[in-house]
């Protein structure tokens, strides 16, 4: 495993999803729920993101209505249930802010690669080179009944004890939405970057000879492309995945240019890494030509105290009827306490953090407004935006067309 050097920048992204991640934060003094579904709401946490200088937000999708356990529908009514589109969302943020990375969570499982792809590319070009993806695979198998064209596995309360097990019973999903990846960076690619001539006195629109049929051939699908839209900004939206076992890791290494892990303390983040690079090394991925990004997920509660803060949790946890659960670990402090944990946590090897806030704005705000502050003080986190780009936020160069001749 590589550490990530001492003086090398800390990057940090926040989550944001609904109310807050804890599924109480609807019913929090300062919360907002009534304006949850209006575009007000999501601006004002996209410009507060950006006003704390963060590399990038990522919004949560979804094909069925959240849920308690997260592989089963339930009927609860007491926490927030409804979202709206991620990717449609991000097209919206991204004329309302001007350096902040936007990363929509979109489902692989049931919508067609071509359409993700353009999707995703359309979004680069509103953001003017800032659009990320985050792929995820339909695990419910209510899903599917939304699209009557196929099935999934059920996964069983059994099944998600045992991340391997999971891992093992969803290898396929994996696998297709490997595929799906792949076809969508092609598509990206069959348009050469000069493609467009645009010369009137000519009639020359574009040069044919520079849009590439992709000729996908997989056991899931076949496409052939080129695409309908331009090459994005930055050639390459940056693709990112949430991974917690083998399979996950090797979707990552094989697809992604980001990675969101979830350790619970030092050694895990050590335990997990190696797994990361095993998958790397399973994979033939040569990192120094392909980086992969690691980032830790955390879900945080921050206050000016340590006490305050675990009081306001306790009210929250009161009001959800039961302590707050997470695959990820649950920070619970002030904003040093945390940046105490980050640059702990940093050189096992991650390159950033990716914060999910308990409750908003409240948590949004503290980081923001608290944590980057002390940050800075340490001289571990950027004082000013020095990049355009998403990818040139976290260091990737911008990738050659694959079809473009030499």
């Amino acid at each position: 495993m590589t550490a990530a050097p001492s003086n090398s920048p800390l990057h940090l992204a926040v989550a944001l999803d609904g109310a807050g991640w804890h599924p109480a934060a609807w019913r929090a003094p300062d919360a907002r729920p009534s304006e949850l579904f209006t575009p007000a709401y999501w601006a004002d946490l996209a410009t507060e993101a950006e006003r704390g200088l963060l590399d990038f937000v990522t919004l949560e999708d979804g094909l069925g209505l959240q849920s308690s356990p997260f592989h089963r529908p339930d009927d609860r009514a007491d926490q927030v249930r409804g979202s709206i589109d991620a990717v449609l969302l991000a097209a919206l943020l991204a004329p309302l802010t001007e350096r902040i990375g936007l990363v929509p969570t979109t489902n692989v499982t049931h919508t067609e690669p071509f359409h993700l792809a353009i999707g995703i590319a359309t979004l680069d070009h509103a953001a003017r080179g800032r659009a990320g993806w985050r792929p995820q695979i339909a695990s419910r198998a209510s899903d599917a009944a939304h699209f009557g064209r196929r099935t999934t596995p059920q996964l069983t309360d059994d099944d998600i004890r045992d991340p391997e097990l999971i891992a093992k019973r969803l290898r396929p999903l994996f696998a297709e939405a490997a595929d799906v990846v792949e076809v969508a960076r092609r598509l990206w690619d069959s348009w050469e970057d000069d493609a467009e001539i645009r010369d009137a006195a000519t009639g020359r629109f574009i040069d044919r000879d520079k849009l590439h049929h992709i000729d996908f051939e997989g056991p899931h699908f076949s496409v052939r492309g080129p695409s309908i839209t331009p090459r994005p900004p930055q050639g390459q939206p940056l693709v990112a995945s949430l991974a917690h076992a083998s399979t996950p890791y090797e979707f990552a290494a094989r697809a992604c240019d980001l990675v969101f892990v979830t350790p619970h303390d030092r050694p895990g983040v050590e335990r997990i890494l190696a797994q990361v690079d095993d998958a790397v090394a399973a994979t033939g991925r040569d990192l120094a030509t392909r980086p992969l990004r690691r980032f830790a997920d955390l879900i945080v509660l921050l206050d000016d105290s340590a006490a305050s803060a675990a009081d306001r949790k306790a009210r929250l946890d009161d009001l959800a009827g039961a302590e707050l659960a997470s695959d990820a670990a649950v920070f619970t402090g002030t904003a040093a306490g945390l940046a105490d944990l980050l640059l702990d946590w940093r050189p096992a090897g991650l390159d950033g953090f990716r914060l999910r806030p308990a409750a908003l704005p409240h948590d949004l705000n503290a980081i923001t407004r608290a944590l980057v502050p002390e940050l800075q003080r340490r001289g571990a986190f950027r004082t000013a935006y020095t990049a355009t780009t998403l990818r040139g936020h976290l260091g990737l160069e911008r990738p050659a067309n694959r079809y473009a001749r030499a």
